[in-house]
């Protein structure tokens, strides 16, 4: 019998990524994964002090050898156990740069993380994420969730290095979400329309009330309630935002 599934998260950083962490290691064992280790060194030592079980690897997700190894590294750590949870919240800095400025690698960089970073990671976790389907004590069917933005669903001007790779990051996500739904694997593709409340925008919407931006740890419970959906009703894509966001 394989042994106890794990979670998976790439993209750990101080906010949206450190929050889902602590959500789902409340639940499982969970492996976090961000290029910079300083991302995700502090967190691992909290979960494991907690009670929770966490393992920390730097990563680069546009890398196939880098994810590769990653994994390596997970199987080491817990075995070759079933994934419970999949977790892409990677994403290149969005720029706002007129068109004409856009270099071809400033274009391309956004593409190697949302598109082909979240390509590379859906295949290192579906076999993972398939063998928990499998599994008749499930608790939940397996998920494969992507963060989204506003520019997965809206092409704003002088946005065109972010957006394009993310609308390819929402389509990758329904595709997958075909393919895979009826082996039993929930994938969802989240849109997170508005400002998230993290330290890069500390002093972004400062004169506003709380209300104007997105909560981490509310993300992640939205995140957390996705993965509890039973097979009966998946929610394959969901928008996100404040209560104050004009939309």
């Amino acid at each position: 019998m394989a042994g106890n599934p794990i979670a998976v998260i790439v993209g750990v950083g101080p906010g949206t990524g450190a929050a889902i962490a602590r959500r789902f290691a409340t639940a499982y064992p969970v492996a976090l994964l961000a290029r910079s280790p300083e991302n995700f060194e502090g967190l691992v030592t909290e979960i494991n002090q907690s009670g929770g079980k966490a393992l920390g690897v730097s990563t680069d997700v546009s890398s196939e050898t880098s994810v590769k190894a990653a994994f390596e590294k997970i199987q080491q750590e817990f075995g070759k156990v079933p994934i419970a949870a999949a977790i892409f919240n990677a994403s290149a800095r969005p720029q706002r740069k007129p068109l004409l400025e856009l270099t071809v690698d400033e274009f391309q960089a956004g593409f190697d993380v949302s598109s082909k970073g979240a390509f590379i990671f859906s295949q290192a976790v579906l076999p993972g994420l398939i063998e928990q389907a499998e599994r008749q004590d499930a608790k939940y069917p397996p998920t494969l969730i992507f963060t989204g933005a506003t520019a997965s669903v809206k092409a704003n001007a002088l946005m065109s290095g972010f957006t394009s790779p993310k609308h390819a990051l929402r389509a990758l996500s329904l595709s997958i979400a075909r393919e895979f739904a009826p082996k039993g694997v929930h994938v969802a593709h989240a849109i997170l329309d508005g400002v998230i409340d993290i330290p890069l925008t500390r002093e972004w919407l400062k004169d506003q009330p709380a209300e104007a931006k997105i909560a981490p740890d509310d993300i992640a419970e939205t995140y957390w309630n996705l993965h509890q959906q039973s097979r009966r009703c998946f929610t394959n894509e969901i928008d996100i935002r404040p209560m104050l966001e004009k939309w």
